[in-house]
């Protein structure tokens, strides 16, 4: 495909094989519910009203113009706002109305089967990373989604979010959803950490490396057939170190 005028305004970054650029035509959006569908196993593509109020990233193979990987986001001036955001619907989120900055929910974050090259997420974090600089947003949250509804094959990891990552007080979400795994409920055990990472989707372990924090509990959401946690990161508080990092990555070459 010959890249347009409109093509370049439309991407965010482009390294190595792999590109993101904004969702701009319905044909955009349709590839990406379609992507959606296939991760999240449902039988209808996945559209929900939020997705006419977020933009939507496309991760692409540059030479093929494949589609790889997609998120959604949706920007808030302040934490009054949060009642607009998804994960609203399913965690009690007032202690957060009260934050000051601007903020981005980050949603729907997916990955092709069978795509395990590293570089897909890292320029997926390189595209978020350019917009919170260039749009001065101080925090970001979303749901991390874990497949299936049991909590079994992961007490291991809830065990470690319990010990490690819970949100600040100030900050934590309150339980508002009927059904939910609450991490004080489960069997009390020593996570064993290289098992708690094995099973930790990719993106939150990259929210983790970046200083975030997540809910005390896993909403199950019989819908899309996860559980799910809130998890957000400060990113005032993100170590310099990763902040190069993510930097350098966001940088055009």
């Amino acid at each position: 495909m010959a890249q347009s005028a409109t093509l370049l305004t439309e991407t965010l970054l482009s390294k190595g094989r792999y590109l993101a650029r904004f969702a701009g035509t319905d044909a955009d959006l349709h590839a990406a519910q379609e992507l959606r569908s296939q991760c999240f196993g449902t039988v209808k593509p996945d559209r929900d009203p939020y997705d006419s109020r977020c933009r939507h990233i496309l991760i692409e193979e540059r030479d093929t113009r494949a589609l790889i990987g997609c998120f959604r986001m949706l920007t808030l001036e302040s934490g009054q706002d949060i009642p607009q955001s998804y994960a609203a619907q399913y965690y009690d989120l007032s202690r957060l109305s009260s934050y000051e900055g601007r903020m981005a929910e980050v949603g729907r974050f997916c990955i092709r089967e069978g795509a395990a090259d590293a570089d897909i997420l890292r320029i997926a974090w390189g595209a978020i990373t350019a917009l919170v600089d260039a749009e001065d947003i101080r925090m970001l949250f979303g749901c991390s989604s874990f497949a299936g509804t049991e909590a079994a094959p992961y007490l291991d990891t809830f065990a470690l979010l319990r010990q490690r990552h819970l949100a600040p007080g100030m900050w934590q979400p309150v339980i508002k959803a009927p059904q939910v795994v609450r991490f004080d409920s489960l069997p009390a055990r020593v996570p064993d950490q290289k098992v708690a990472l094995r099973h930790m989707p990719p993106l939150l372990r990259t929210y983790l490396l970046m200083g975030g924090w997540v809910s005390d509990h896993a909403v199950v959401d019989e819908g899309l057939n996860t559980l799910h946690v809130f998890t957000g990161v400060d990113v005032g508080a993100i170590p310099e170190t990763r902040k190069r990092l993510l930097r350098a990555v966001a940088a055009p070459v």
